[in-house]
């Protein structure tokens, strides 16, 4: 059982209630409200277990995707040894996946993403992996099942890059445009459908715009 299995657990008895009793009275206003903190405190505080320290190199909070800004730093060795740094990608737009093997809905996406890449490669469509928190040897293994390029994804064992990229749970995804900066982002398992309506476009569009 993962961590997701267990946030939903969490979810169910809070729903619920508190463990019953012979007779119960509404909760009213307060109760709602203190039912939302708790639950929100959870999210957080499962997200944060999931993908390490709950801040980002500057200091700053790890209050997720930053859309509308420029991407944060990206750069480092990837799977196969190769280094790879995203402001080499500028003029394209690139598709930014946090994930890990171990992730079971990581692994259920990996699929789209790899079709989607196939599919607009020469329209300029870039797939770049950040492989957090993972066992290097696993993660080879289930790219090399799906036909993954470990040269696209880089290495990123202490989750210092996902909690730069202020990534609260995986899976997640980033879309950055031509001019660097992040123009979408889906946390959980995406669809073709989400890649047709977010990143499809900017490949039409002028870099940076």
């Amino acid at each position: 059982m993962g961590p997701l299995t267990d946030l939903r657990r969490i979810l169910v008895r809070m729903a619920r209630g508190c463990p019953s009793g012979a007779s119960r009275r509404p909760a009213g206003r307060r109760g709602r409200v203190l039912t939302a903190v708790v639950v929100v405190a959870a999210l957080l505080g499962t997200a944060a277990w999931l993908v390490g320290p709950g801040s980002s190199s500057d200091g700053a909070p790890a209050v997720g995707p930053q859309v509308g800004r420029p991407a944060p730093a990206l750069s480092g060795p990837t799977l196969a040894g190769s280094r790879l740094d995203l402001a080499d990608l500028r003029g394209r737009v690139v598709l930014v996946n946090v994930w890990a093997a171990w992730c079971a809905p990581c692994r259920d996406e990996l699929p789209v993403l790899l079709a989607a890449e196939r599919r607009l490669r020469d329209r300029g469509l870039v797939l770049v992996g950040i492989d957090t928190r993972d066992g290097q040897r696993q993660a080879r293994e289930l790219l090399a099942e799906v036909g993954g390029d470990p040269a696209a994804s880089v290495v990123d064992p202490d989750g210092r890059i996902a909690a730069r990229w202020r990534v609260p749970g995986l899976p997640a995804t980033f879309v950055v445009d031509g001019g660097g900066t992040v123009r979408a982002a889906r946390l959980g398992v995406l669809t073709p459908d989400w890649i047709e309506a977010e990143a499809v476009p900017l490949l039409e569009a002028p870099a940076g715009g």
